[in-house]
């Protein structure tokens, strides 16, 4: 009797241990530090992370440098507050950021790069220029100008990296303009 004891103890720790860490995890990269509709986690890669963010960068599969080589804001709703919808065409439009390089890359609801063929999931500062500029982030292919591809994306995220911020005091993130996400189109809306 007393070894089976052991082996529910041993399934219901394993168990609970594992549903904490799915818990703790799911919510993405969001962190304390809001910038508009934008959001960051500044010890996103830093030696001082928790083992629960420390788990949410494993379970995405980022990559993530620290915080004064490179921040990663997140946002998902556009500028009304809807999340943001794959079959959707979106204006993003911003200026120049505070950082030596910056870009915008588009991730599918699985935290991953939409699975397509388009080439297109991410614009930057090397074909923004220094001054204003405009994006569309949509499924179809503009005639020209700058394009995010939405295809196979389901729910989108955005995801905006500053490489070699000017700063990472909370109080100067938190002032940072990121780029505005205006819905143009929606199949089903009146246009």
């Amino acid at each position: 009797m007393g070894w089976k004891i052991c082996v529910l103890a041993a399934v219901v720790g394993i168990a609970a241990g594992v549903g904490s860490a799915l818990l703790a995890t799911q919510g993405g990269m969001d962190g304390g530090i809001r910038a508009g509709a934008w959001s960051t986690n500044v010890t996103v890669g830093a030696a001082s992370a928790d083992p629960w963010t420390r788990a949410t960068v494993a379970r995405a599969g980022l990559l993530a440098l620290s915080a004064d080589q490179a921040v990663y804001f997140n946002r998902s709703a556009d500028s009304e507050g809807r999340p943001l919808d794959a079959r959707c065409t979106y204006r993003l439009s911003g200026g120049p950021q505070p950082a030596a390089w910056w870009s915008v890359t588009l991730y599918a609801e699985d935290q991953y790069l939409a699975r397509n063929t388009d080439s297109a999931s991410s614009i930057d500062a090397t074909l923004a220029g220094n001054g204003a500029w405009t994006a569309l982030v949509g499924p179809d292919r503009p005639p020209s100008g700058m394009w995010i591809s939405t295809r196979a994306s389901k729910r989108p995220v955005l995801m905006l990296r500053l490489y070699s911020p000017r700063s990472i005091a909370a109080d100067v993130l938190a002032k940072i303009k990121g780029p505005d996400v205006v819905r143009f189109s929606c199949p089903g809306e009146e246009a």
